[in-house]
């Protein structure tokens, strides 16, 4: 579980450098794009962390409009471009993993929390468990699991 989450700090360090440059988009994505790496920390990590964070980092930027979309739907009290940057990342990169279907929504949603814990403040982690829970609830992506 290490290196998937090492991956996920990875693709949000990346998709929230690209946000604030304005450049969140397929077009910008350059293969190994990790900002906050050098070209040697990249070459020692994980093959296993490489794949699967160019995979989600990929995943996300190409359904970013979509994404947005749902967040938007799901956050009532903040328009997306007032969600702080490093949180409206967490969400993006959190609802296109639950979009795969492949983990439980409850390992995505702990991650997501994890990630607002370790990157943003105290207190942002209860707004991304909210807006996630209610995403997994709507889709019925819990019932898949059970």
């Amino acid at each position: 579980m290490k290196t998937r989450h090492r991956a996920r700090e990875l693709v949000l360090q990346a998709l929230y450098e690209m946000d604030v440059r304005n450049q969140l988009s397929l077009e910008n994505y350059v293969s190994d794009y990790f900002p906050c790496l050098t070209q040697e920390e990249i070459d020692e990590l994980e093959d296993e962390v490489k794949i699967y964070a160019a995979f989600l980092l990929r995943g996300t930027l190409s359904s970013l409009q979509q994404i947005d979309t749902y967040i938007s739907e799901f956050s009532f009290n903040r328009p997306l471009n007032k969600i702080d940057a490093v949180d409206r990342n967490i969400l993006r990169l959190s609802i296109f993993s639950l979009l795969q279907n492949e983990v439980h929504p409850h390992i995505i949603i702990d991650e997501a929390v994890k990630l607002s814990q370790d990157f943003s403040s105290e207190v942002n982690y209860k707004f991304i468990n909210g807006i996630l829970d209610a995403f997994q609830k709507k889709l019925g992506l819990e019932e898949k699991f059970n």
